[in-house]
């Protein structure tokens, strides 16, 4: 037993006992692999963030490592995104920080917060919260998300520079810098956007990051780039961090940025890894276990903000490169760290020469591929125009006010959305199908037949203190636009939840009914709903002679009562 809640606790202790070494080749082929992969991106999303570049690479070997051993998905990898990356870039620009010091600890901050808030919602299983956030928001935010990045790094292709308090300021700034544009760094950056989109267009299986960041050094060594004016990345140093503690004076001095950003990151971050870790487990036929993804992701966050790292999340084209590499568990994931590792050990300093524009080119490529999502806005557009909508409204709050901002825009619109259907539920009324029993919403079908008399009602969704002045109203907007109606049968299937306020609402609703002279019947209620109703007394207010199994004897009662049958005459005898 204490085995099984150990292994529970930590999956690692589970699943390397029963480790086939079958298996070994391909978690070891898929962790180098993977690792080709985020090098390179993990130094662009540090240039996001707006931290040193080596943070990048300490926050995705704390990731990876930590969540091979407590995660329960044998595919994902976890490291830094592009998503999560802009999200601490717009809190340290909310913040205000310009040191590089003061950001590189804020964004460890933020990160060790959003790890502690993790680990807080696992303890209570409230890892659901994350599915407040719409995916119409979250499309409409990383969208909006992109373009921000995409337009802070527009300086870093020509030389110049560029301000301003938001997107749309900061394009005008850098449009009217064309003048000052150096030529050199205009040339490489225009280059490497070439080959890094060109790869992925005509060569998708090449890692156009690493194939880019390689070209990037040869050529700066070859041409000297540095000496003609091209900007380089700088100083990397080699070698591991040390577990360190954020400036907790800072972070009081901004708690309610921390508080916002970290609350971000977490609904960002959980929805992205939640959403893959069941897509592999459906796709490998096995199964994860969400509140210890809950578990895993915290600790990850929590190891890469101790560890001066940044916030990490799943990357779904990591975990997909990890899959069809041949990840069969968690070990591929702990291999891809150790390269990390290896890679700060032994080749962090060739980063120093790399120039800023191809970091940029890099940076725009991983958003707008990894970001920018126009299939799904036009299925939005198609399916559901509505959400279209709330997506672009997260679209123009990031660029107008910042991608926090656009964050919390769309959660606040995604709680209107949940707000305005839960108080406003369907409540159609019902028709008999022809030469049948059966009752169906009367708006589907026009050519059902009505019962005179009888309005048949059906409430779908939970009669609670958010719904039930919408039954009333409903209901008194029936009696009053139906002359000659003598009853009402309401029909309780789609109730799956009452409370206090909501009983207290039927029984106003029946005294609604006696004082408009009309019976009111209760049709297929759940056994928890008549205990409740049974409780508060209004199943004995009602009658047990008005509580009906289904509809069509409840209709059946109430036009008996309105014509009983007619007594057979009997002669009497002489």
């Amino acid at each position: 037993m204490t085995r099984l809640r150990a292994a529970r606790l930590v999956p690692i202790l589970g699943w390397i006992r029963s480790y086939d070494r079958r298996w070994l080749r391909g978690d070891l082929i898929a962790g180098v692999t993977v690792a080709a992969l985020i090098v390179p991106k993990n130094l662009g999303y540090a240039g996001i963030a707006g931290i040193p570049l080596q943070n990048g690479l300490y926050a995705a070997a704390a990731g990876a490592i930590l969540y091979g051993i407590f995660g329960t998905s044998r595919q994902i990898s976890m490291g830094p995104s592009s998503g999560l990356a802009a999200v601490a870039a717009s809190a340290v620009i909310a913040a205000g920080l310009t040191d590089p010091q003061d950001t590189a600890s804020f964004v460890a901050g933020i990160t060790l917060a959003s790890g502690v808030l993790f680990l807080v919602l696992a303890v209570l299983k409230m890892g659901w919260i994350a599915q407040f956030l719409s995916r119409a928001v979250v499309t409409g935010f990383l969208f909006g998300a992109a373009i921000d990045v995409v337009i802070g790094e527009l300086p870093k292709l020509t030389g110049s520079t560029a301000d301003g308090t938001n997107s749309f300021q900061e394009l005008w700034s850098w449009l009217g810098t064309v003048g000052e544009w150096n030529q050199t760094t205009v040339i490489v950056g225009a280059i490497s956007l070439v080959v890094v989109f060109g790869l992925r267009r005509i060569a998708p299986r090449v890692p156009g990051a690493l194939v880019l960041v390689v070209g990037g050094l040869l050529a700066s060594w070859l041409f000297q780039l540095g000496d003609r004016g091209v900007a380089l990345v700088g100083d990397v140093p080699r070698g591991l961090p040390s577990l360190k503690l954020p400036n907790v004076g800072l972070m009081w001095d901004h708690a309610g940025t921390v508080a916002i950003a970290a609350i971000a990151l977490v609904l960002i971050g959980f929805s992205q890894t939640a959403g893959d870790a069941r897509s592999f487990a459906a796709k490998h036929s096995y199964q994860v276990d969400i509140d210890q993804e809950s578990v895993a992701q915290g600790l990850a966050n929590t190891g890469a903000g101790l560890f001066q790292g940044m916030p990490v999340s799943t990357s779904l084209s990591a975990s997909s490169l990890n899959d069809h590499s041949g990840a069969r568990t968690g070990l591929a994931s702990l291999t891809s760290g150790l390269m990390v590792i290896l890679t700060l050990l032994v080749l962090a300093p060739l980063f120093s020469s790399l120039p800023k524009p191809v970091l940029a080119a890099l940076i725009i490529e991983a958003v707008v591929m990894g970001m920018i999502n126009i299939p799904e806005m036009r299925r939005l557009a198609r399916v559901q125009p509505f959400d279209f909508w709330v997506a672009i409204a997260a679209i123009v709050g990031t660029l107008a006010f910042g991608v926090l901002a656009g964050v919390m825009i769309g959660i606040g619109l995604s709680l209107l959305w949940l707000i305005a259907v839960a108080t406003h539920p369907h409540m159609p009324i019902l028709a008999r199908k022809a030469k049948t029993e059966v009752f169906r919403d009367l708006s589907e079908h026009p050519d059902d037949e009505v019962i005179p008399g009888v309005v048949v009602i059906r409430m779908d969704g939970g009669l609670f203190f958010a719904t039930s002045d919408a039954l009333e109203d409903r209901l008194r907007e029936i009696i009053h636009s139906s002359p000659g109606l003598t009853g009402i049968v309401l029909d309780c299937a789609g109730i799956n939840f009452i409370d206090s306020q909501g009983s207290a609402k039927l029984s106003d609703v029946v005294r609604l009914a006696e004082d408009s002279g009309l019976t009111l019947r209760l049709a297929r209620l759940k056994p928890d709903i008549s205990a409740t109703l049974e409780r508060d007394g209004v199943l004995q207010r009602i009658g047990a002679g008005n509580i009906h199994g289904n509809v069509a004897t409840a209709v059946q009662a109430h036009l008996e009562k309105l014509n009983p049958p007619s007594s057979s005459a009997h002669p009497e005898g002489d």
